[in-house]
């Protein structure tokens, strides 16, 4: 499943963190990267010894648990391997798979990827996330403070940016339900059952699809 969702940073967090990054520390990408990845990388990422990093990862984090619909859609065990990147003009990452396993000792599964949009479309040219499926590719560019979240097992890339600066979070989840069809039918249910309880409260209708969801969750979890 891959899934757009609007307004996860709010106004004053999209700007501390925008007003934080500063320019001189940001390095090669492709010190990140996978093997094959560093050929198709090219960026900038902020370092992680800037002295602000982790307040920012932090603060990400936060508004991600935060938010509902992340929660229903990913149903994280936990975020991790966040990097803030930038794109200036020239700059893209080619077609490449995320690595399947992230971390240095302590290895944490990627099943979700996710791209937190910090620079408005407006200004900057180029630069989508293009996302491949079986027969199709979609492109994306969200507005500043959304997030799309699709499965890490897809082929994806981001176009070249002509004009101006791209600025994203990146980041990585090992979610509590690792098979994406498995993760699309619970985020289906409870996005159903929520929306009767809003209209109708605590129905026979709500009770029935809550137990199928908890009985999948309990089913499917790990």
């Amino acid at each position: 499943m891959i899934l757009s969702i609007p307004n996860v940073l709010t106004p004053e967090e999209l700007q501390v963190i925008t007003s934080s990054l500063n320019e001189t520390d940001f390095v090669d990408g492709k010190t990140t990267a996978g093997w094959h990845a560093k050929v198709v990388k090219h960026n900038f990422q902020l370092k992680s010894e800037a002295t602000y990093a982790k307040d920012l990862k932090d603060l990400v984090k936060a508004a991600l648990k935060r938010h509902a619909v992340f929660q229903m859609a990913v149903l994280p065990r936990v975020i991790h391997s966040m990097l803030f990147s930038r794109y200036e003009a020239g700059m893209s990452y080619g077609r490449h798979i995320d690595n399947a396993l992230m971390g240095n000792q302590d290895f944490l599964r990627s099943d979700v990827s996710l791209t937190l949009f910090l620079s408005p479309p407006s200004t900057y040219e180029g630069g989508e996330l293009v996302i491949e499926s079986t027969d199709a590719e979609q492109a994306y560019k969200l507005e500043a403070g959304s997030v799309i979240v699709y499965p890490s097992s897809t082929l994806h890339r981001v176009e070249p940016v002509t004009e101006g600066v791209r600025l994203v979070a990146v980041g990585w989840v090992q979610s509590l339900v690792r098979e994406p069809s498995e993760r699309e039918i619970l985020f289906d249910l409870d996005t159903t059952r929520r929306a009767i309880f809003t209209k109708q409260g605590k129905t026979i209708e709500f009770d029935l699809i809550s137990k199928s969801h908890a009985n999948l969750l309990r089913k499917w979890a790990e």
